[in-house]
């Protein structure tokens, strides 16, 4: 893991200070109106960072959108770049009612992301003792711990365990960590967050979407599943699609950019069409559940 991380942190260090960003795609428009007619539609916007449509409501799970993350130093910030790719513009989403946080890790929890999604019609649901990293300005912040359930307009929130960490820092490991199983509207999706493999999403019972992470796993499979793990996880769970993230976005780690979906498809093998929304931007719609009137 040292290793890893010297052949990568060094570099980005270097750009955040010369100012260097990878060039981005044109903005994408992640929705269109009509997924807002449906009981469930999703799009993934980059890490682990997804845009739900369930029960009437908006949700965005790790809200991470930011061209860099890292420690903030004299108005700079210090850590990883945004690798090229579509780039979504916060003014361009819809109004967002829920914010799902899985853990403070700054690939997950970034404060300048938060503080322009801040409103007070958008509540935030994250892991125990993480509250205070939350800037202010959201109607409510809710922390949950492992099997408590937070209920806002109709959704049910549980918080479940994963196999992972969840400091802010290296002397940091007392904050909490969680996944998601979010029910509304008569469909369930389980948000993993970061986890390495584990039999906690085993008979949750009937969930229509599964958000795994399937990168970050090289040299860090103790804490992030490889692709073949989380398709065993995904199986046993039940799901009926999976949506794969925490791929692509950030440099993390070792594994070639493209060798995540690559060994996620060789392991779904003739059930690969249970994949969707494999490409950021590309909006996926339940199609078990037509249009509402």
């Amino acid at each position: 893991m040292a290793r890893s991380g010297l052949r990568r942190y060094p570099r980005e260090l270097l750009r955040s200070l010369l100012g260097y960003e990878h060039p981005a795609a044109e903005p994408g428009v992640p929705v269109d109106p009509q997924s807002a007619r449906h009981e469930l539609a999703a799009v993934w916007l980059g890490h682990a960072t997804v845009l739900l449509r369930l029960g009437g409501m908006w949700i965005m799970t790790d809200p991470v959108l930011s061209s860099r993350i890292g420690v903030k130093i004299a108005g700079r910030v210090f850590g990883v770049g945004r690798m090229p790719g579509a780039t979504f513009e916060i003014d361009r989403l819809p109004r967002i009612d829920l914010v799902l946080i899985s853990h403070a890790h700054f690939d997950h929890l970034d404060r300048p992301t938060l503080r322009r999604l801040a409103a007070a019609h958008t509540h935030v649901v994250t892991a125990e003792r993480t509250r205070r990293l939350i800037p202010r300005g959201f109607g409510k912040v809710q922390e949950l711990a492992w099997q408590a359930k937070h209920v806002l307009r109709g959704i049910s929130v549980r918080a479940i365990r994963p196999v992972h960490w969840g400091a802010r820092s290296a002397f940091d490991r007392r904050r909490g960590y969680n996944s998601y199983l979010l029910e509304g509207g008569g469909r369930t999706v389980l948000f993993a967050g970061d986890t390495a493999f584990t039999r906690a999403f085993d008979d949750l019972g009937q969930i229509d979407l599964a958000i795994f992470g399937i990168g970050a796993y090289e040299p860090w499979e103790h804490q992030h599943a490889t692709p073949e793990q989380v398709w065993r996880m995904f199986v046993a769970s039940g799901a009926r699609a999976l949506m794969p993230v925490h791929h692509s976005t950030y440099p993390l780690s070792d594994e070639p950019i493209d060798e995540p979906m690559q060994r996620l498809l060789a392991a779904a093998g003739d059930q690969a069409y249970r994949i969707v929304g494999s490409r950021a931007g590309d909006l996926w719609v339940d199609s078990a559940e037509p249009p509402q009137a």
